[in-house]
């Protein structure tokens, strides 16, 4: 299937409704930690600033995320819509990890992303800071992959 053929739904312009929806989804995806699902709702061109990282395209995206999830073990995340527009998320996230060492973070960043009309992601800018937190400090418990509906969210967890 050509770039022009494929369609990531929901498209936009994005309702409140449909902006959740992208923003959950997008969650779910990261919790699978598998970074060809991931990609695939990016466009072939897509353009990343992560931290001070910047990536160009789904195969350096595929790579960067391998890295990513091999450095950062027990991954899971949660996202929240911060606002939206026609083609435009704004989004506010908190994941937490702990490295090879056993030391435990708690990640919070912000993202922009902007979308192509068929719903993949052209461009995504993300600021994320690393807190060093203790095991016992974790709010986030659910069993690795994608966090159940009942899981409390950011703004519930005073985060």
């Amino acid at each position: 299937m050509s770039q022009e053929e494929e369609k990531r739904y929901p498209l936009p312009p994005f309702t409140l409704e449909s902006a959740k929806q992208k923003v959950r989804l997008a969650e779910d995806g990261w919790n699978s930690r598998d970074a060809e699902k991931v990609t695939t709702a990016y466009s072939l061109n897509t353009n990343w600033r992560n931290r001070a990282e910047f990536i160009q395209g789904r195969d350096n995206i595929k790579q960067f995320l391998i890295r990513k999830w091999n450095k950062e073990l027990e991954y899971r995340l949660i996202k929240e819509l911060w606002s939206f527009n026609d083609n435009r998320i704004a989004v506010r996230y908190a994941y937490e990890w702990h490295d090879d060492s056993g030391q435990w973070f708690r990640s919070y960043g912000n993202e922009n992303w902007e979308f192509e009309q068929n719903g993949l992601m052209l461009n995504r800018y993300s600021s994320i800071n690393d807190l060093p937190i203790k095991e016992c400090d974790r709010k986030f418990h659910w069993p690795i992959g994608r966090r159940p509906d009942d899981h409390p969210g950011l703004t519930d967890l005073g985060l």
